[in-house]
């Protein structure tokens, strides 16, 4: 779909005209007004839409009339989503072409290519029969700066999806580390099993163990000009995830293409930092590689020696995200950055408490955290915080080890938090945050179809920006 960016719509001739209206308020367009509002009663309620044929009475062959709601309580978020539904209804009545022309206070041209982006996606590469498109579409009075940082996010957003929607044969660790390299802007470096394990990463190493396929460690940096503080951003990279020999029900692994959702979601991230260009240094990790139960699998039992020294004791090896996780972690801390965040399709007990719109957060900096949940809000994602008292590491108690990889089936969420915050080392902030739930979805979902939704690009490059 190509978004382009005009002045005036006024002697655009198209073929789809979209309007919006707010409640208790008249469109910008008499013909509208006329019939959808005054004749049908059109109250603009948000989400609604109507379609008015024009019979030659405009420039356009049809208009589309979005509802807004109530003018004090439109935002960037409703944008978005507004605009997503809008792409819909195109596509559902074969438009090829449309101008949207839209009568608000605010520059909201980031937003509405967001939205864009999202409704456009359709994750149809191995379809004989391709999703309905929309060719192009024309924004007016939003600026063209604007638009095309909104374009920038939605190819992030976009990137992120295929990867966490390719199956597991084709998304490898590999395949990420192929991606991270073809990344411009940045740099990359690449490591295999014999370099990590020169690196200690004995928790990392140990979940790689029973695959045929080699893990990638994946350090990329963008470092942009007057750096004015050095983040680390860790993706969980668990490329297929069958609970190894602690092997999951066959139902439980039918999506789990989608446990490297973290990790596409840093690619996603990096891939657009050179475009934006933050006065920041940022490492994008990745430790990326498959829970698999073959030959060499790691067992429930075993003790792993993490890069920082910590011993752990294999209670379950589904939990192997957070071993994983806690030598990306471990590495980043040695960078001497000033914040790490980590993002991870992590624990179940954080789905089952926040469910499918909402991720959970938690952290050792109470600002970093308030920060990144009022970004995330202001992105149209939600974040939640989640408790991460000492008395949750009673469950990770182990006799012969520093810790359990897991414990009580209470608290789990929190639970994998305390065990990530002993990898944290120095004196950075640090933010954990859960997107089991958010990461990939069964059913539709507002603006999002089933499948991969690309969840913390647009708050993640908000808080960087």
């Amino acid at each position: 779909m190509e978004i382009k960016v005009l002045n005036d719509a006024k002697e655009l001739k198209t073929e789809v005209l979209v309007i919006n209206k707010f409640e208790g308020e008249k469109t910008s367009n008499e013909l509208a007004n006329k019939f959808a509002v005054e004749k049908d009663k059109f109250e603009g309620k948000f989400g609604q839409t109507y379609l008015l044929q024009t019979l030659g009475q405009d420039n356009a062959d049809k208009i589309l009339i979005v509802g807004f709601g109530k003018k004090d309580e439109f935002n960037a978020p409703k944008m978005t989503e507004a605009v997503a539904k809008s792409v819909k209804k195109l596509q559902q009545i074969h438009a090829k072409k449309a101008c949207f022309d839209f009568d608000v206070m605010c520059d909201y041209g980031k937003s509405a290519a967001i939205g864009a982006y999202i409704a456009d996606y359709a994750f149809d590469k191995y379809k004989s029969e391709k999703s309905t498109k929309v060719d192009e579409i024309t924004f007016t009075k939003f600026s063209k700066a604007e638009v095309e940082e909104g374009i920038i996010y939605g190819e992030a957003m976009k990137l992120t999806r295929d990867l966490a929607n390719e199956p597991a044969a084709y998304a490898t660790p590999t395949k990420l580390a192929e991606v991270a390299q073809n990344i411009e802007g940045i740099t990359t470096e690449v490591f295999d099993k014999d370099e990590i394990e020169r690196m200690n990463m004995g928790a990392y190493l140990a979940v790689a163990k029973g695959s045929i396929q080699p893990p990638k460690f994946i350090h990329m940096k963008y470092t942009g000009k007057n750096p004015k503080k050095r983040i680390a951003i860790i993706g969980k990279g668990l490329c297929f995830d069958s609970g190894g020999m602690d092997l999951k029900p066959a139902s439980s692994m039918l999506t789990m293409r989608d446990d490297m959702s973290g990790a596409a979601c840093v690619l996603g991230v990096m891939s657009a930092l050179a475009k934006l260009q933050p006065e920041l240094e940022v490492h994008g990790i990745i430790a990326a590689c498959e829970n698999m139960p073959g030959n060499g699998a790691y067992k429930p039992g075993d003790i792993l020696t993490a890069k920082n020294g910590k011993t752990i004791e294999v209670d379950n090896t589904d939990a192997e995200g957070r071993l994983t996780l806690a030598d990306a972690i471990c590495y980043a801390s040695e960078l001497g950055v000033n914040e790490i965040i980590d993002i991870a399709t992590l624990t179940g007990a954080c789905m089952v408490a926040l469910g499918t719109s909402v991720s959970g957060i938690m952290g050792n900096d109470e600002d970093m955290i308030a920060n990144i949940i009022r970004t995330a809000k202001n992105s149209g994602e939600k974040f939640w915080e989640l408790p991460l008292y000492p008395e949750y590491k009673d469950s990770l108690k182990s006799d012969i080890a520093d810790m359990k990889n897991t414990g009580s089936r209470y608290g789990g969420a929190s639970a994998a938090g305390v065990f990530l915050k002993e990898f944290v080392s120095g004196n950075a902030k640090w933010a954990h945050i859960d997107i089991a739930g958010t990461a990939f979805l069964e059913k539709p979902q507002k603006e999002f179809i089933s499948g991969a939704t690309g969840v913390g690009v647009r708050t993640l490059l908000n808080y960087l920006k």
